[in-house]
């Protein structure tokens, strides 16, 4: 009933009420349409507590604000789908497409009739990729859990890969001062060619003991590509002829395979868990044309050393949602947050899991499983579970294909 919350309303502000009748309007609203009886009802319910109007004009007065109120409702929720796209990228353009007041919309969005979406361009893929997607991530299922309870691998023995550009500063920064701090003065020669340098970064997933202490972080290292090279002129700094550490401005494959023999390679052989050595370790990189291939001579002297079996395996092309450090790990560290690393193998498998759902597509969202609340109760899964008719219709398609 309308009238069930009535002498409880009378405590509210005026705000409060605007918002208690405009709830009560949509909710009792078909397509953004109002019975009169109903619009009657609201009338006498929501304005007459706190301002009794006496005459018939006022009340015909209130009686149209209520109208107009369901009439904006139903123009900002059913029209908003024939506008294109780039004309809704802001509230003001939206206001402009519609002929509604930019307030008005405001109030939808914090009522929940309009949402706010940012929208990331993605790879555009064929029917090779989209297959080479769905055999990828069925081939990370644990082969004897396929009949009961089908689960992906534990993910111990892959190191992701990949190389990225980082600026050496942005062009806009944000600081918390105080008062009376000076404002810090930044300059660069040019602000459109500010100085980069390329990193390769290894990852592989954290281990941890019974009672959830960390006994290997998984960080095998971020590598830059740079130079020493001669400084060619004196200056007031340094002689002509001192070395200096130059960045290099082009990564060819002959300096990809340097730094995984001299670098990464090494740090493997250092770092890796004693128990887990005689297990055959494989590195997961892209498809870019300057990386080493798989069999690679030289890449695999390197990796046979000190008892080790080290392998290269390359992850499906137009797939970045398939490796860690573009799925996460390269956006914690640019915007120098700190991320769990444990927590994104979990998205990745979750990632794995949505992509056979769509059958191979990228057409998903990047799922969220609340993995911080699951990490402070304990129950943090080690590995993602799915279900048995899901693992079919893959291994279905995967047959008539």
């Amino acid at each position: 009933m309308i009238y069930s919350h009535l002498f409880l309303f009378k405590k509210f502000s005026r705000t409060q009420k605007d918002g208690q009748s405009n709830n009560a309007l949509l909710e009792r609203s078909h397509d953004g349409n109002l019975k009169k009886i109903l619009l009657e009802k609201c009338l006498n319910c929501f304005w007459y507590l706190s301002e009794p109007c006496n005459g018939f004009g006022n009340k015909q007065k209130k009686l149209q604000m209520v109208k107009q109120l369901t009439s904006t409702t139903k123009k900002s929720g059913n029209c908003v789908k024939s506008i294109p796209f780039h004309k809704r990228a802001s509230l003001r353009s939206l206001s402009k497409s519609l002929g509604i007041a930019t307030s008005t919309l405001h109030k939808r969005v914090k009522e929940g009739m309009l949402r706010r979406h940012t929208n990331a361009i993605k790879p555009s893929l064929k029917d090779g990729n989209i297959r080479d997607r769905l055999k990828f991530c069925f081939s990370m299922l644990e082969k004897d859990s396929l009949i009961h309870e089908p689960k992906f691998v534990n993910m111990y023995n892959i190191v992701h890969i990949d190389e990225k550009w980082f600026y050496m500063t942005k062009k806009m920064e944000k600081y918390y001062l105080v008062p009376d701090e000076e404002v810090p003065h930044r300059t660069c020669q040019s602000k459109n060619y500010i100085e980069k340098v390329m990193f390769l970064a290894a990852m592989t997933r954290p281990r941890f003991d019974e009672e959830g202490n960390e006994t290997f972080s998984g960080k095998i290292g971020v590598f830059p590509f740079v130079t020493m090279q001669p400084a060619k002129r004196r200056s007031k700094n340094r002689d002509a002829g001192t070395l200096e550490l130059k960045a290099s401005t082009s990564v060819k494959r002959e300096d990809i395979r340097a730094c995984l023999i001299e670098k990464v390679i090494p740090v493997i052989h250092e770092r890796w868990p004693v128990e887990d050595r005689g297990k055959t370790i494989f590195i997961q990189k892209d498809n870019a044309r300057t990386h080493v291939q798989c069999g690679d001579k030289e890449f695999k002297e390197a990796a046979c050393k000190n008892g080790f079996d080290i392998r290269l395996m390359c992850q499906p092309a137009n797939s970045p949602d398939l490796n860690i450090l573009d799925l996460g790990y390269f956006s914690a560290i640019q915007s120098l947050q700190h991320e769990t690393f444990n927590y994104i193998f979990l998205t990745l498998q979750s990632c794995m899991k949505d992509i056979m759902k769509t059958g191979g597509d990228n057409k998903y969202k990047i799922p969220h499983m609340k993995k911080a609340t699951l990490d402070r109760e304990n129950r943090l899964p080690l590995q993602i579970s799915c279900d048995v008719s899901l693992v079919q219709s893959v291994m279905a398609t995967l047959a008539s294909s």
